[in-house]
């Protein structure tokens, strides 16, 4: 049994964290009070309390609890567990729920509408995308936060008591800040750092020495949330936060070549015009991170980095394009001007196809002012410096 398990509280009175769900009068206090339970979704990172206040108010209300890893379990474990509900008042605990396809969701659903079961579902990915509307809408969502400093450094405390083990200040606030408010991660980390005679900032920094990229799901949130920061600083020309977003993707195992993607991406949509470079750059910051690799790519997405925070700002082509495809959804078929029209035969050149359009070194447009544009939309602008 590790530190982390054998530290989990079996009552509210204990519990670390989330304040505005455990709190004097918050949501779960009052209902344990009650002793009206609801299925619930607990939505938030790893180590922050979800499976432990599952379990607080099973035990704290006398409800039985049985529970699923959404892993390796599937329709026949819950078949199981029915035949368990309706026999006593059941709590269904499913940890990872996201990770249940919309076939076994279907299948829970049901009962959880009949209240048969009592749903508590763990998942540290939004639930709007992961779970299904029907089974959602009979859920509340419970959003768990990262647990902040003081509350990490109470739980610490606790686990130092436990193995009987002491540290300094300066080793505990690394040992806290690497393990990015993950509790069980801080609290695994400190019981191999246990086996130490003496626990100092070497000994954490050897047990961290191995990158958690795991935490790093490229299909999560905390992907996309992490790409969307680095964008908006870019976009936002904040060099300092743009360098420290792309250091993290690329800390936790980010594909280099996917963030040389969106850096061309945006040379286009919020730089465009205003520096002609930008296009070139990420082009070939690209071209270059595609050859080297990691680690020494780094220093070229860095480059291009900077070169795009640093560079003026303009959204005139991504605003251009947008009046654009919409003119063309308001108006998808109007015919070409005549005086715009390939006239490669001579009935084509009869019926005026290319007829008052000029090409000569003074002048190369339609003649008697004619429009480029299709007639209803010959007063459009798009493009705006």
């Amino acid at each position: 049994m590790n530190l982390a398990y054998k530290m989990r509280p079996e009552k509210l009175k204990d519990f670390v964290g989330q304040e505005h769900l455990v709190g004097p009068d918050k949501v779960i206090n009052r209902m344990i009070a009650s002793g009206n339970l609801y299925s619930i979704i607990f939505w938030g990172p790893p180590g922050t309390g979800k499976t432990t206040l599952a379990r607080i108010i099973a035990n704290e209300t006398k409800v039985n609890f049985c529970e699923l890893s959404a892993v390796n379990s599937g329709k026949a474990d819950l078949t199981e567990i029915i035949k368990i509900a309706k026999e006593k008042r059941t709590i269904l605990f499913i940890d990872e729920i996201h990770r249940w396809n919309k076939a076994q969701q279907d299948a829970l659903l049901p009962h959880v509408e009949s209240g048969l079961i009592i749903l508590f579902g763990a998942t540290t990915e939004n639930p709007s995308f992961e779970i299904i509307a029907p089974l959602l809408s009979r859920c509340r969502v419970f959003v768990l936060q990262s647990l902040d400093l003081k509350q990490l450094e109470i739980i610490l405390g606790r686990g130092l008591k436990l193995l009987k083990k002491k540290l300094d200040k300066e080793s505990e606030e690394l040992l806290i800040r690497l393990s990015g408010g993950d509790a069980r991660i801080m609290l695994n980390a400190l019981e191999i750092c246990a086996e130490y005679k003496v626990i100092n900032v070497d000994v954490i920094k050897e047990v961290f020495q191995t990158k958690t990229a795991g935490i790093y799901d490229k299909k999560a949130d905390e992907h996309y949330n992490t790409i969307s920061a680095f964008i908006k600083s870019v976009r936002g020309s904040n060099p300092d936060a743009a360098l420290y977003y792309l250091c993290r993707m690329l800390n936790l195992g980010e594909d280099p070549k996917f963030v040389a993607r969106r850096l061309i991406i945006l040379a286009s949509e919020d730089i465009g015009l205003a520096d002609r470079g930008a296009l070139i750059q990420t082009n070939e910051a690209f071209e270059a991170v595609s050859k080297i690799g990691l680690p020494e790519a780094a220093l070229t997405l860095a480059h291009v980095t900077l070169y795009l925070a640093t560079a003026p700002k303009s959204r005139a082509v991504a605003n251009a394009l947008g009046r654009a495809q919409q003119a063309v959804t308001d108006f998808p078929n109007e015919p070409i001007p005549l005086h715009l029209r390939n006239a490669p035969t001579k009935l084509m050149k009869e019926l005026d196809y290319a007829k008052n359009y000029t090409w000569s070194n003074n002048y190369v447009g339609p003649q008697n002012n004619l429009s480029f544009l299709p007639e209803k939309l010959k007063n459009l602008k798009f493009f705006e410096k």
